[in-house]
């Protein structure tokens, strides 16, 4: 009898114990994170980091699908007068920065003043912040009261509330900006469900559950629901779906496209060995679009004279779309025809793209323009200066094997291309201040509508998010009036105007928009992707389980 009671004993010990445990999720980013400032982050790394740590005004919800907007540290959506001009915007009165040295013991309420601080820092020339275009349209912004703020607009614009959802515009303090100076984007304080545990740059990073977090609930439970969140920065394609396979990561967004037959059986779906461990596909389409810009200030590849034109066209025609997608995508991308992927606002699935693989097209353009081919095969510059182009690209593995396909559609039009690697961060570094003249990247949409992508190409995002440097007041103009109407035929109509002119002038060179096969463990609660936000983390679940 009395062993019979101990191990019932233990058993009630043992459950307790597991009760308790703590609810980690194990996640990892793809690449470095930079300095986690709102104002100052653009890389898809920092932005998902800071979208659990800082509060904007407004956030979408997690399940509606087409995408909806909900308020966040707002008590409702913000009221709306003079034809879509002014905003106001009324204040929760349970938010607080979580705890810092900066508030000198202070349990410091978010006030109306702290948003108009924070937004009023995007204009900071020492910021040179990327989200400044944002507010390009913003008259005025002011607080009311303590928790009531206005804010005056220009002229109309349909998706000013949709940058009021993105984490460029999450709230941060006076205090703690002015106490760390230049390094405040290493101390990040926050509004956000979670916090800053432990932090090594570039390797790995603990988030902490912000108990001090508002009441929001979520499927009966208070969010965030985990305690912790364990990240890895895993630079390596390989390393993450092993790391995956092997237990060591809760999901695996975009599974990579050379690593898709450890994964999926021929046909896309998933290997039966996996699904009998209850791994789960779940197929996915990104509002993602891949493309090559070049430098329009580059005094080799840049301008806008026919010369320049047929040398960046001849490179658009030289590339071989359908063998990237089904070599180096394993068939998980589309073709991009424009810059907007299917499934954002403004996409016209009749739109026909004026410029295909063609190289006898491309030798032919180079010829016609004065590009010699010399006794190597390799063409010179019109005036007989020798012609080197330099490609950006990333040092990994599949950096590698982009910049191979790169070489292999250059080369056969006669173009002699090196490549120089590093890592994403530098590269974007280098590119804001126009010494990349080559860069393969990508977009993800910040919000569901054509403007955040056709805002890359605009003249006064120079510098910016338009990396291209690409500045034509044809294109700018019909940027400016597109940018004012709401989604309709005619601003679709403006859209493929906008689309011709990239053709046209080629900054870029439109590549994929990939469609991602994302997999989750059994072991994961609450999981689904969202269309627009980096991140689900505050939702998510885990259950217990041995791996690991």
């Amino acid at each position: 009898m009395l062993k019979i009671c101990a191990a019932a004993v233990l058993a009630l010990a043992v459950t307790a114990a597991s009760a308790a445990a703590p609810k980690v999720l194990h996640a990892f980013l793809s690449t470095g994170e930079t300095a986690l400032d709102p104002a100052v982050a653009s890389d898809v790394a920092s932005l998902s980091l800071l979208e659990n740590l800082f509060d904007p005004l407004l956030r979408y919800d997690y399940l509606a699908r087409p995408v909806k907007l909900i308020p966040n540290t707002l008590t409702a959506m913000p009221s709306v007068e003079d034809g879509g001009l002014s905003y106001t915007f009324h204040l929760r009165q349970d938010i607080y920065f979580t705890p810092d040295a900066a508030f000198n013991g202070v349990h410091r309420q978010v006030t109306a003043e702290d948003y108009v601080y924070s937004f009023k820092r995007l204009y900071d020339p020492a910021l040179k912040s990327p989200w400044l275009y944002l507010f390009d349209g913003v008259a005025e912004i002011r607080a009311l009261d303590k928790f009531t703020l206005r804010i005056r607009l220009k002229a109309a614009d349909p998706n000013f509330l949709y940058y009021l959802a993105m984490p460029a515009t999450g709230v941060v303090a006076r205090e703690v900006m002015e106490a760390y100076g230049a390094q405040a984007g290493n101390h990040p304080v926050g509004t956000g469900p979670f916090r800053i545990g432990t932090w090594k740059h570039s390797d790995q990073i603990i988030l902490l559950a912000n108990r001090d977090f508002r009441p929001t609930e979520f499927d009966g439970k208070r969010l965030p629901i985990l305690d912790r969140i364990d990240i890895k920065i895993v630079e390596e394609y390989q390393s993450r779906v092993l790391g995956f396979l092997n237990g060591e990561f809760d999901f695996l967004e975009q599974l990579p496209e050379s690593m898709k037959e450890m994964v999926l059986t021929p046909d896309a779906r998933l290997k039966p060995e996996l699904a009998a461990k209850g791994i789960v596909l779940a197929p996915f389409p990104v509002l993602q679009t891949y493309y090559m810009w070049m430098n329009m200030d580059d005094p080799l590849i840049g301008g806008y004279g026919k010369d320049k034109v047929a040398l960046r066209r001849a490179i658009a025609l030289g590339y071989n779309s359908a063998e990237d997608v089904a070599t180096m995508k394993k068939g998980l991308a589309i073709p991009a025809v424009t810059p907007l992927p299917p499934n954002v606002l403004g996409y016209d699935a009749r739109y026909r793209s004026p410029v295909a693989y063609d190289p006898a097209l491309a030798n032919a353009l180079l010829d016609r323009y004065g590009y010699r081919k010399g006794k190597d095969g390799y063409r010179s510059q019109p005036d007989g200066k020798p012609l080197m182009l330099v490609m950006h690209s990333e040092s990994s593995t599949v950096g590698r094997l982009r910049d191979e396909l790169w070489r292999k559609n250059l080369n056969a039009i006669g173009l002699n291309v090196t490549f120089k690697s590093d890592k994403k961060t530098e590269i974007i570094k280098a590119s804001r201040l126009g010494s990349v003249m080559m860069f393969e990247t990508n977009w993800v949409a910040d919000f569901p509508d054509g403007d955040n992508f056709y805002q890359l190409l605009y003249g006064a995002n120079a510098g910016r998010a338009n990396y291209a440097r690409f500045n034509l007041p044809a294109y700018n103009q019909r940027y400016e009036q597109a940018r004012l109407m709401g989604d309709s035929p005619q601003r679709t109509a403006l859209y493929d105007e906008l689309a011709q002119l990239i053709h046209a002038y080629t900054p870029w060179v439109l590549l994929t928009h990939p469609i991602s096969a994302d997999l989750q463990q059994p072991w994961l609660k609450n999981y689904r992707r969202h269309p627009v936000e980096f991140t689900n983390w505050r939702y998510l679940d885990v259950d217990a389980h041995t791996a690991r």
